[in-house]
């Protein structure tokens, strides 16, 4: 039988974990259980990895803005750098891990970059969240915008939406010759038309946004949004919490309008599974980096369904 073909977006929790300093040793540590997932899973499913870079990016800007001995480097070039970064730490794991299996699987990663348009009222309110976590009073003395976040405050930079993504006929090629694809690392790298050329801009896009872009336009069967929580929470951080083990498409946007999943956290995945569903995807799930193959088998996580 024909493999289906299953997208795993991996949030940038993956890599560090709430608390974390996010060394290399912690990262390498932290990919080891959502990767062994991955390379079981992918003996029955063709399988495509996006991943989020809010953390590394952002230290890269603290890092160069720290030192005023090199030239500082727009955003675009930090997100390329790491969709090198993390792609290597990925293939590396994921190389361990059908060693250990058995599995003979080939895999690449691809720098990927995605268009924007550059009328995109997102270039004039930062939204995106990246790099630490800061409490209120720290907020207060860092010279760049920050917004509140269901883990605290964070910097925030500009998010477009994604409009296409240029290397879509090179990933549904890999994928077809049964490659594990790593791309979209980061959302992406924001680039604009001029002409028949691009250039890059100065942003950071959402990886959800744009998984949920990809897999509409290389035909994902299933969409599996990968996060450190169960799945998508009514009144998180409450005493009222509750866990959605289903969504409609219409109740995920009656959510979203009422303000329950914030723009700079759940929003975009619920925004992503929503999407996906209504371009005709068969399954997209919200779970934790935990419980990736239980979701997969429809045991774990938030499923979002087309309203009957």
């Amino acid at each position: 039988m024909k493999k289906e073909t299953l997208l795993i977006a991996l949030g940038g929790n993956a890599l560090i974990r709430k608390g974390q300093e996010g060394t290399v040793e912690e990262q390498f540590e932290n990919l080891k259980l959502p990767i062994r997932q991955i390379a079981r899973l992918s003996e029955k499913y063709k399988i495509i990895i996006t991943h989020g870079n809010g953390p590394q990016v952002g230290n890269l800007l603290l890092q160069q803005e720290c030192c005023n001995a090199v030239p500082k480097l727009p955003l675009e070039i930090l997100v390329a750098q790491t969709q090198g970064q993390i792609g290597y730490m990925i293939e590396s794991t994921l190389d361990s891990e059908f060693m250990e299996l058995g599995i003979t699987q080939y895999f690449i990663t691809l720098i990927t970059y995605v268009v924007v348009d550059e009328h995109d009222p997102g270039f004039r309110n930062p939204s995106k969240p990246i790099g630490p976590v800061y409490t209120e009073e720290e907020s207060k003395t860092v010279p760049y915008p920050t917004r509140k976040t269901a883990k605290g405050f964070r910097r925030v930079v500009v998010s477009p939406e994604p409009v296409t993504v240029i290397e879509k006929n090179e990933i549904r090629k890999l994928i077809d010759s049964d490659f594990l694809v790593i791309c979209c690392g980061g959302g992406g790298i924001p680039v604009i038309r001029e002409g028949r050329s691009f250039h890059g801009v100065d942003a950071v896009i959402d990886k959800d946004l744009v998984s949920a872009k990809l897999a509409e336009e290389v035909g994902v069967d299933i969409f599996i949004i990968a996060t450190d929580v169960p799945g998508a929470i009514l009144g998180y951080g409450t005493s009222e919490e509750k866990l959605l083990r289903s969504l409609t498409v219409d109740e995920a946007a009656l959510y979203l309008k009422q303000g329950h999943f914030p723009p700079g956290s759940m929003g975009p995945k619920i925004e992503a599974a929503r999407r996906f569903i209504l371009n005709c995807g068969k399954r997209a799930v919200i779970t934790s980096v935990d419980a990736i193959e239980d979701a997969v088998s429809g045991n774990a996580g938030t499923e979002f369904v087309r309203q009957c």
